[in-house]
């Protein structure tokens, strides 16, 4: 059994459509699909999720959604025209939506109507069962997947038949629609993977794999053939888009492989990720940068020396809506890294003064506008001279390194530099070393 996940640029008009159902066909196997909201279909376009947290976000100012709202009934209906699929249970679902929307359904409810009208409109298409995610997918407060889920998506599947189904949302404890975040369709396609034990799951997108550096920056970005789930978690949590990073967390002990595809170049053989691979040849995987991150530097003599001062300082940053992505320690200092639209500068103000009063600091200092970059790679850890190679690469191009992380992952260099030279020192560290 093959479970496929469309992502919002393959279902983005009729088009798009058409090719999906080809490539359907074309493998019997292919019984599971999981489908994304129309995402842009040209660069001034809009996303359908995108319209529809504006909907919400209207309702939440007094207003009604219909202006907005009627957009998102348009980019269907176009649809449906195309595909010649009557729109005699589609009118009524939109007016419901509509509706529901304006009464205070809420942000969730409205972002997740994208993937369910998509799905809809897909099950139509293809002849198939549409099947909802809102009672069979828990999402627990911190946004995993409860272990129930696996069970009444095994039980609600009949390997006989064929499915589409909407990504990005299930409900909370109590059956409220609740939202992954943004890109959640591949947690749901993950999801499913995973309860059916499929043989693959297949992440179909609009680039023939996943590139070894954003194809944007450079010409000389190659397609990586391999990656073990642990480099794909890497490459997303510095910067690359592909693939959702929470999405490997239901097939990591699983060792369902991933294949990531081309909806429009469907023969390339796009990218494997499996739980491990053969680095011997190619310890390197890619490299990736992500801005937007401020730095906070506390010190104080013999800091670390004191028992439950690190936990201590770390609630308060917690209490403040601050929750580190990247931490690095010295002698006498602690250094957290976090992205930047957690806390706006008053509170970042404030966060300081409690924490140099509180833990009777030496100082405390803030810095902002960093980008993260990450070389990553099974055997980056045993690939001689990788460090001097990457600073020194920065170095030649003048770009000032302000953190360094070496050894703290066992796949990953982290190097830390001025947000304003992000893609410089991406393109710098692409060059030296791959």
């Amino acid at each position: 059994m093959v479970v496929c996940k469309f992502g919002g640029s393959s279902v983005a008009d009729a088009a798009q459509l058409r090719k999906i159902k080809q490539i359907i066909d074309s493998n019997p196997n292919r019984t599971i699909v999981i489908v994304s909201a129309p995402g842009k279909r040209r660069s001034d376009d809009e996303k359908v999720t995108d319209m529809l947290y504006g909907c919400a976000a209207l309702v939440d100012q007094g207003k009604p959604c219909k202006p907005i709202f009627e957009k998102v009934v348009e980019r269907y209906s176009t649809i449906l025209d195309d595909l010649k699929i009557d729109r005699t249970e589609f009118d009524p679902l939109f007016r419901r939506i509509e509706a529901e929307i304006n009464e205070g359904a809420g942000s969730h409810y409205a972002a997740s109507r994208g993937e369910y009208l998509s799905a809809k409109v897909v099950a139509a298409f293809f002849g198939w069962e549409f099947l909802d995610t809102q009672d069979l997918i828990t999402i627990e407060n911190d946004g995993t997947v409860a272990s129930s889920s696996y069970e009444k998506i095994a039980r609600a599947i009949d390997p006989k038949k064929r499915y589409v189904v909407p990504g990005f949302y299930g409900s909370d404890s109590e059956g409220i629609i609740k939202t992954f975040s943004r890109g959640g369709s591949d947690i749901t396609a993950s999801v499913f993977a995973r309860a059916v034990d499929a043989d693959v799951y297949e992440n179909w997108t609009d680039v023939s794999g996943i590139y070894a550096i954003d194809p944007r920056l450079t010409d000389k970005a190659k397609v990586i053939q391999e990656l073990t789930y642990q480099e794909v978690r890497a490459l997303a949590g510095v910067g690359a888009n592909v693939f959702h990073e929470e999405a490997i967390a239901p097939l990591f002990h699983h060792s369902i492989p991933i294949n990531v595809k081309n909806t429009n170049d469907p023969t390339a053989e796009g990218t494997w990720i499996r739980a491990t691979r053969d680095y011997t040849n190619t310890p390197l995987a890619g490299v990736s940068a992500k801005a937007g991150y401020t730095r906070i530097v506390v010190q104080k003599l013999l800091l670390l020396k004191k028992v439950g001062i690190r936990q201590g300082m770390l609630t308060m940053l917690h209490v403040f809506g601050i929750h580190p992505t990247f931490t690095s320690s010295g002698i006498d200092s602690l250094a957290w890294y976090f992205d930047s639209s957690q806390a706006n500068e008053q509170i970042v103000t404030a966060l300081c003064v409690r924490l140099k009063d509180e833990f009777e600091l030496d100082e405390v200092t803030v810095t902002t506008d960093i980008a993260i970059t990450g070389v990553v790679g099974e055997g980056s850890s045993r690939l001689e001279g990788l460090t001097s190679k990457a600073t020194g690469a920065l170095a030649e191009e003048g770009i000032e390194l302000m953190f360094l992380s070496v050894g703290s992952s066992p796949n990953t260099l982290l190097l830390g530099v001025p947000q304003n030279k992000q893609k410089e020192a991406a393109i710098a560290l692409y060059s030296a070393l791959f």
